[in-house]
């Protein structure tokens, strides 16, 4: 069944500029779904390194043990992402299926197995039919491009209803470097790493352990920050590819200064891409910042932002523009985090409602009435402890994530 798409959805997909080293193809493989791409292949430059985090779920799909085993010696030369069935919950059959996949894909390329990525999404505890993914790797070897990355992002989407991507341009030793990523996610999204499926290539020339360390500490301040159902994917998947093509010296130091201005790209595109995700919440119909001031450290001020950000009735209040700050309250008293309550401050939409564990004397609800009717909801939480801060984002709660979970293999 089709849901209607997000009120975030852009207008058009954004210009993706080719990423020197990278070709991707995607087709119909018929894996679930019909009549739309639900596979895709990108192929990588012969230097290519690779990083990336991946869930910290104890009942991992067996892509991820894949993936967790290729990344060891930080090289890559392939990717193919499969939509429709995560894979996951499918013992011997499902390894079996990854290395069959993995194996046909280094076959066409010519190039070792273990370099090869396998990712998959979707429905958990179904067989995947690998045959169906096998079987079109050829041809999908014979139509790789450059620029095909529109495509690329529509065959990795489950329940999203727009594809996800972002491009960035950086300068190393005065060579501009480029970065795009895609990414999928809308249900199931409460990342303990990274996020759902997200993908960034670069042409930049770093090493594997810089590269590693890059999306290691992106991750954190992106997809680690966001929420929509409190519910961790089985198959969360966070890779970066740099295939070295940029022409500058390499880079081997995580502090080198001139690393600097790459990493503020690279950072600024997976918090796009982890917004983009929110803001494609099942059913979601308003985008939520939550900041958190005052905790004893910025983790505490993290978690303190999450169990806000997870608490289904302070979700729900804002689906109904109620401005019901007693929630808000609530929530931070069961994160379990060091808050004072006599301290707590708390605004929104810029507006104070409480300071020193009490309403503001003659508190108007009107203005803040009227921001929560808007679709970008702000809030400001102060906990009075420390100098801990953080943000995390997050997205209502409607019926519509109901209807749509209701029917998701029906």
């Amino acid at each position: 069944m089709e849901h209607p798409p997000s009120p975030f959805a852009p207008a058009r997909f954004p210009a993706l500029p080719p990423v020197k080293g990278v070709r991707l193809s995607s087709c119909e493989a018929g894996v679930r779904y019909a009549g739309r791409l639900d596979l895709m292949l990108a192929e990588f430059a012969s230097d290519t390194v690779v990083g990336g985090v991946m869930t910290k779920s104890v009942t991992a799909g067996a892509p991820v043990e894949w993936n967790r085993a290729a990344i060891s010696d930080g090289k890559a030369r392939a990717l193919v992402v499969n939509a429709g069935n995560a894979n996951v919950f499918t013992g011997k059959r499902g390894r079996d299926a990854v290395e069959k996949t993995a194996d046909a894909v280094a076959d066409a390329l010519s190039c070792d197995k273990n370099d090869v990525f396998v990712c998959s999404t979707g429905t958990i505890g179904e067989y995947l039919l690998e045959d169906r993914i096998t079987a079109k790797i050829g041809g999908l070897t014979s139509t790789l491009s450059d620029s095909a990355w529109e495509d690329a992002a529509k065959a990795i989407m489950t329940t999203d209803t727009y594809p996800k991507g972002a491009v960035r341009t950086a300068e190393i030793d005065g060579v501009t470097v480029t970065l795009v990523g895609i990414s999928k996610g809308s249900g199931m999204i409460a990342p303990d790493m990274a996020t759902m499926l997200a993908y960034v290539m670069t042409d930049a020339v770093l090493s594997a352990e810089v590269t590693q360390n890059l999306i290691a500490s992106g991750a954190d301040k992106s997809f680690n920050a966001i929420t929509v159902d409190s519910d961790t994917s089985t198959s969360d998947t966070l890779l970066l590819f740099a295939t070295g093509q940029a022409g500058h010296a390499p880079v081997n130091g995580i502090d080198e200064e001139r690393i600097q201005d790459f990493k503020h790209a690279l950072d600024d595109l997976l918090v796009d891409l982890a917004h983009q995700v929110v803001k494609d919440g099942e059913g979601a119909q308003k985008f939520i910042e939550i900041q958190v001031l005052g905790a004893e450290s910025d983790d505490a001020a993290r978690r303190i932002g999450l169990s806000i950000g997870n608490s289904p009735l302070v979700k729900t209040a804002i689906a109904g523009e109620d401005a019901n700050w007693g929630r808000i309250v609530m929530a931070v008293g069961k994160a379990g985090e060091r808050a004072d309550r006599d301290k707590l401050a708390i605004a929104i939409g810029g507006i104070q409602i409480t300071e020193n564990g009490e309403p503001i004397p003659g508190y108007d609800e009107d203005p803040v009435a009227a921001h929560m009717r808007g679709r970008d909801i702000t809030m400001t939480v102060d906990v009075g402890i420390g100098n801990g801060q953080a943000t995390v984002w997050t997205c209502d709660l409607t019926h519509g994530y109901i209807d749509i979970n209701a029917d998701y293999r029906t």
